[in-house]
């Protein structure tokens, strides 16, 4: 069984904390059994490999996510990039490509498909591994994992079992009569009379049935076919598209704790403190969670059931009922990240400004974690200072190397290679100046140090440090 997770979403409910970079998956708010913060992708890395689920486990993410998933889960992960985001029938039509026609797996291999952030207890991973077994001994086209309500809820989609009078249940599994996306609450209470199950998102098929299915549909199956017509994939997800006009779809009932932390309102409810960050919370405060990533102090005194949220993006207090309601207020909001966490550590936008004849000029505070390094690269369109704060690094210009230190002052002119590498933690500020300050505008040519330095060492660059 190949197992896909599925990661993307901009978290705009979980603003100012999440962006279109950053998003709910990646915040380290959640204790972890060693003491430290952990992320929800984390959690679920941490209890797949406790079920021993990791070997065959894939990452199906967007470019801008890539770099934080492996800052966050290690260098050796194995990802499948979408060129953009395009919701969850095409990510997964091109995560099947990909199994198919680069790692080679067979058309009768069962795929699974997971969310990549559902706060679930160990159990949970007992019915993932149920799902072969399902799909296998039931011949259907689908298994699904469907959680067991605790209210009518109007925020999740529903399973509808299949009533079959006067036959014992003896498979784990039950077949599906049909589904409901997101009824009304005096719905949700008549789905759960007839024991309706929550869908969680889970879902496993046979890897020859999704490659079928895109041939019906005209697509190619192979993956650097569909990569080049991605764009023109449709906007859907995977249960419109796919789930809801099966023919035989299996469910298999999970009767623990499940949630989704995608409001601040669920996410607060598993945090282990009400304070994160510099500031102070009066006693008189009850119910309110303040999280603070900047180095400014956040003074709360009287307030109930609120949650107060700061970071380089921004301010939200709210009521925590209604702190879903920022994703509505947030959706038109054009605004670059401030903060942006990647392989090789972290960096903070401090100011941008648009200057005359349409220049521009961003200031950024950059840490490199001691032995990462930014790609060896150039930029056609800007030129950059870099001022060392802190720590020690080699940096390269050029094709020269050089040591570096706190104080010295690196000018990078427009076109120039350069890149740099940490050996103790290493703080920069970075000045850069052009037309358009993008990330597009940086072209790598080497992201591995070890393979730039060979090459300078093979040409008779480099120089000696």
């Amino acid at each position: 069984m190949k197992l896909v997770l599925l990661s993307g979403g901009s978290g705009k409910r979980l603003w100012p904390l999440s962006n279109d970079v950053r998003s709910k998956q990646f915040l380290k708010m959640l204790h972890a059994p060693n003491g430290e913060r952990e992320s929800m992708v984390q959690r679920i890395w941490r209890q797949l490999e406790a079920n021993q689920l990791t070997d065959d486990v894939f990452i199906s993410t967007t470019n801008s996510q890539g770099d934080l998933i492996q800052s966050q889960l290690g260098a050796n992960v194995r990802m499948i990039i979408e060129a953009e985001s395009r919701d969850t029938f095409p990510s997964i039509a091109l995560a099947a490509t990909y199994l198919y026609s680069k790692i080679g797996a067979e058309l009768s291999e069962v795929i699974t498909v997971m969310p990549v952030d559902p706060y679930v207890e160990e159990e949970f991973f007992s019915k993932i591994k149920q799902l072969e077994d399902a799909i296998n001994q039931s011949g259907s086209d689908l298994a699904l994992i469907g959680v067991t309500p605790t209210y009518p809820s109007t925020k999740y989609g529903y399973i509808i079992p299949l009533k079959e009078e006067g036959k014992k249940q003896s498979q784990p599994y039950q077949k599906v009569h049909s589904f409901k996306e997101k009824p009304t609450e005096e719905q949700a209470q008549k789905l759960l009379e007839h024991h309706a199950l929550w869908n969680c998102g889970v879902f496993a098929f046979r890897l020859g049935y999704l490659i079928d299915l895109l041939e019906e549909k005209g697509l190619p199956s192979q993956y650097d076919k569909l990569t080049e017509q991605y764009g023109n994939l449709p906007k859907i997800s995977f249960d419109y598209e796919v789930v809801e006009k099966a023919g035989h779809v299996v469910v298999i009932p999970y009767e623990r704790d499940w949630k989704d932390l995608g409001t601040w309102n669920t996410l607060t409810e598993e945090m282990d403190v009400n304070l994160m960050g510099r500031g102070f919370l009066g006693e008189d405060c009850a119910n309110t969670h303040v999280i603070n990533e900047l180095d400014l102090p956040v003074a709360v005194i009287g307030v109930t059931d609120m949650v107060i949220a700061v970071s380089p993006d921004g301010i939200l207090v709210s009521d925590k009922a209604k702190s879903h309601l920022v994703k509505n207020l947030m959706k038109d909001m054009d605004q670059r990240p401030m903060y942006e966490e990647r392989r090789w550590g972290w960096y903070h936008v401090l100011d941008y400004q648009k200057m005359y004849e349409k220049e521009e000029v961003l200031t950024k505070k950059l840490h490199i974690h001691a032995g990462k390094n930014l790609s060896y690269q150039y930029h056609r369109k800007r030129s950059e200072v870099w001022v060392i704060v802190d720590g020690e690094g080699e940096f390269v210009l050029n094709d020269q190397l050089s040591l570096v230190g706190p104080g010295d002052v690196l000018q990078i002119p427009v076109g120039a290679k350069h890149g740099i590498k940490a050996i103790k933690d290493i703080e920069i500020i970075e000045v850069q100046m052009g037309s358009e300050l993008q990330e597009e505008d940086i072209i790598r040519l080497f992201m591995s140090w070890d393979e730039m330095k060979a090459f300078l060492n093979r040409n008779g660059k480099g120089g000696s440090l």
